[in-house]
This record gives structure tokens, C-alpha cells and sequence, in this order.
């Protein structure tokens, strides 16, 4: 792993290129202090692109990826207090909960979170597999998130199978930026999604994203897969400044903040 920006040693050469520790990427991903907060809760999202802007192959994000982007994946995770996902990529990539990892176990004790993060999963119309291990088997119990118009009898399901539900929308819909609120009212500050792609434009459509880390493949892929975020388009894009750059096997880092969010 090599870092490229913010540029610290101008001799950097090939030779510094080599995997990181756990250690090093949780510093280089770690949250911004408290202080630089807007609103007492931070969002950042994490998706993975072809050169072509794919953001999946047949379906999956998987081929996209490598193994410096799994561990960046990991580490992002294990930082977080909070993963929201959509439900449709919850099938869609087989979801299972959140594990505790005994290199963060330190790291999380100290900051007050628990052994692993929450799964927080979307879903409007809750047609969710509860007999999945992400409900069956979590560490810490799942959240859905969903609208105030769900089926009560799916709300009741969820329920029964151990997950807690949250009401984060007056319709069908659950409202982005509502959903964001009700997580950090249950002290889950520290949020990362990992899409997909019609989340995540949701979240940017809302104006609550902080911070996207975007992984650019070296692949290309054609066809006509979504891109990281779709949806409808926002009235005026929304300025994100870089905030660090990575390269490993031709794979590229990158790590954006919102303008605005930086104290």
C-alpha cells in the first residue's frame, strides 16, 4: 500500500509499497474528532467502481474487488458503530452479521462501542429472509429500518426473530435523513453504508453523506450495471474534497470528505 495523498515522504519509492497493518488502516480511515461534526453523527459510505463506473459485475461487487480492498473493507467495518445496507444488497451479496475482530477489539473497547458493529438494514417493504443467519445468529441484534406504513405483520415477524425494528419514515419509505437521526439517537454516531447503489443516492439526494471511500478497480466491464449511487439526480451537486489517496496492485483508494462537514 502506498500512500499518494496527502503526500508525507517525497522519496516515497516502490520499495515502501507492502501491506498494512490493521493498525495503520484504522488510523488512515479512523473518524474525524467529535469536534468537526455537523450534527453529532458522521455517514460515510464505502463502494467499490469500474474504470467504466460499474459498480457490480453480474449482480455482485465481488469481482471488482482485491484483497487490499477486502482488508480496507474490514477495517471500515470494524471502525464503524453502525453498517447500513439496503435490503435488496443484503440478498443480493448474502449478508451475514457483523464478527468481532481481535484486531480492533481494543481499539472498539476503548471508544465505547460493542465487540462488533450493528447490521442496520433498509428495507420498506420488509420481504426480508428471517431465517438468515443475519437475524439468526448476530452478535449484536440487527436493525431494520423501515416506514411507518410497513405490513404490521412483517414489522411483527421481524420482531419475534430478535431484530429491532425502527420507524424512520411517515410513509412506505423510510426517510434518509430520519433514518440517520433515529441511529444516532441510540448512540450509533459512527454510520457507514455499503449501498447499494439506490441507498446511497438516497442518502446523497438527502444531503446527510460525509464522506465517500471509493474504491476505483483497474477492470473494465461494459454492459449497463448500475453506478455507485443512482436515482434521481440531486438539483445541484454537492462539493466533496479529497482527503486521502491510496494505490495497491494498480487499485485505488480514494477517500472524500464534504466540504461543508470539515470543522
Amino acid at each position: 500500500m502506498r500512500r499518494l495523498f496527502p503526500v508525507t515522504d517525497p522519496t516515497l519509492s516502490a520499495a515502501a509499497d507492502r501491506e498494512w497493518t490493521f493498525d495503520e488502516l484504522a488510523e488512515a480511515y479512523a473518524y474525524p474528532a467529535p469536534g468537526e461534526w455537523d450534527d453529532g453523527r458522521w455517514l460515510r459510505a464505502n463502494m467499490v467502481s469500474s474504470l467504466d463506473g460499474a459498480a457490480q459485475h453480474e449482480g455482485r461487487s465481488q469481482s471488482l474487488s482485491s484483497a487490499a480492498d477486502m482488508r480496507i473493507f474490514g477495517t471500515l467495518r470494524a471502525l464503524a458503530d453502525a453498517v447500513v445496507v439496503g435490503a435488496e444488497t443484503v440478498r443480493l451479496e448474502g449478508y451475514r452479521p457483523a464478527r468481532a475482530r481481535d484486531a480492533f477489539a481494543a481499539r472498539r473497547a476503548a471508544a465505547g462501542q460493542s465487540p462488533a458493529p450493528v447490521i442496520a438494514v433498509v428495507s420498506a417493504s420488509l420481504e426480508l429472509d428471517l431465517t438468515a443467519p443475519l437475524f439468526t445468529a448476530p452478535l449484536v441484534p440487527t436493525l431494520v429500518l423501515t416506514g411507518a406504513a410497513a405490513p404490521p405483520e412483517r414489522i411483527a415477524a421481524a420482531r419475534k426473530a430478535g431484530a429491532e425494528v425502527l420507524i424512520a419514515g411517515d410513509g412506505a419509505r423510510v426517510d434518509p435523513a430520519r433514518a440517520v437521526r433515529e441511529l444516532a439517537e441510540r448512540g450509533l454516531v459512527r454510520l457507514l453504508t455499503e449501498g447499494g447503489p439506490r441507498l446511497l443516492g438516497q442518502f446523497v439526494a438527502a444531503g446527510v453523506l460525509d464522506e465517500m471511500c471509493l474504491t476505483v478497480s483497474p477492470t473494465l466491464t461494459a454492459g449497463s450495471a448500475q453506478r455507485v449511487a443512482s436515482g434521481p439526480a440531486v438539483a445541484v451537486p454537492e462539493r466533496f474534497a479529497l482527503a486521502s489517496l491510496l494505490e495497491r496492485d494498480g487499485f485505488l483508494f480514494t477517500r472524500y470528505r464534504r466540504v461543508r462537514s470539515i470543522g
